[in-house]
């Protein structure tokens, strides 16, 4: 499942030797003329969506494990013909649903490369640059597609503010969301200054209408204040906070793991701290706060953190 652009395709349906089954790349729109050498590709992420999507021939191997090797060796060889090499999560329903909507053939090539590309869904595309696909990589592109169906959500409920589908004419607009991003990236970085060194996961939660918008990261800080999160969860975590800001909705926050580091002798505490919102502000949580089971107690000021 792999769309090209900017070099000439090559048939993976062939193989060293042809001593084994081969991973099918039905995804191959012709590359328009000057467009970045660039290929993406959509992978099956467990057993159950490789043995779904097997009817509809998107693939020859004969297993989800063989299936993860070839997409492996595919990848590799990409990263060295491509400049950029980027893959989303192949998800059965999902295109299952689009075929219905556009009244496509979920078992023509064409249909699967019209939903690898689809606009709406390049929020969940992840760069790829040479990671263990078996590994994180699989998970974050599990996460990575739950995070673009938020940023959808979020989009919407701005009006396409956040990424820019409101048009030209509405510019107040624009100001308005890129002041609330803004400050919903302020926000968090407040949270982490004050809490220092160490190992964190926040989790968010804004009440929003059709349903609350959430975002989880993971954050490693260290003592110089460098700071290792994947860049699609901060896209996440600052455009949920952006939408509780600009709509002033209901939101709370909670940041919990070990705080210190290797350099005080390996001294690791427990904490957790909650935040809450109602405004346009973010403040310590009245009270205790539980989040997805983690409890917290009302965290520091932000206002006092530079």
């Amino acid at each position: 499942m792999t769309s090209r652009k900017g070099r000439a395709r090559r048939n993976s349906d062939c193989t060293a030797g042809g001593l084994r089954p081969a991973l099918r790349a039905p995804h191959r729109p012709r590359p328009a003329e000057g467009a970045e050498q660039a290929f993406v590709i959509g992978v099956l992420t467990n057993a159950a969506d490789f043995q779904r999507a097997r009817a509809w021939g998107v693939c020859d191997a004969p297993d989800f494990e063989r299936y993860l090797a070839d997409t492996a060796e595919l990848l590799a060889d990409a990263l060295e013909r491509f400049e950029t090499v980027r893959a989303r999560m192949f998800h059965p329903q999902d295109f299952e649903e689009f075929c219905l909507l556009h009244r496509l053939d979920p078992a023509e090539p064409a249909a699967r490369d019209r939903y690898l590309v689809n606009p709406p869904l390049q929020t969940q595309l992840l760069a790829y640059r040479g990671e263990e696909l078996a590994g994180d990589f699989v998970s974050r592109l599990v996460r990575a597609r739950e995070n673009g169906l938020t940023l959808c959500h979020v989009d919407l409920l701005l009006d396409g503010g956040l990424y820019g589908g409101a048009g030209e004419a509405d510019e107040e607009q624009a100001r308005w969301v890129r002041a609330a991003y803004q400050r919903g990236g302020e926000v968090f970085r407040r949270m982490l200054v004050g809490a220092g060194a160490g190992v964190y996961e926040l989790r968010l939660r804004v009440d929003a209408p059709d349903g609350k918008l959430t975002a989880a990261a993971r954050v490693l800080q260290w003592e110089d204040g460098v700071v290792r999160i994947n860049d699609e969860d901060l896209e996440l975590v600052c455009a949920v906070l952006c939408a509780g800001l600009a709509l002033e909705l209901p939101a709370v926050a909670v940041l919990h793991g070990s705080q210190g580091s290797a350099a005080s002798c390996g001294e690791y505490l427990p904490a957790a701290w909650a935040w809450s919102s109602g405004g346009p502000d973010w403040a310590p949580a009245a009270r205790p706060v539980r989040l997805d089971g983690v409890a917290a107690q009302p965290g520091y000021s932000l206002g006092t953190v530079c």
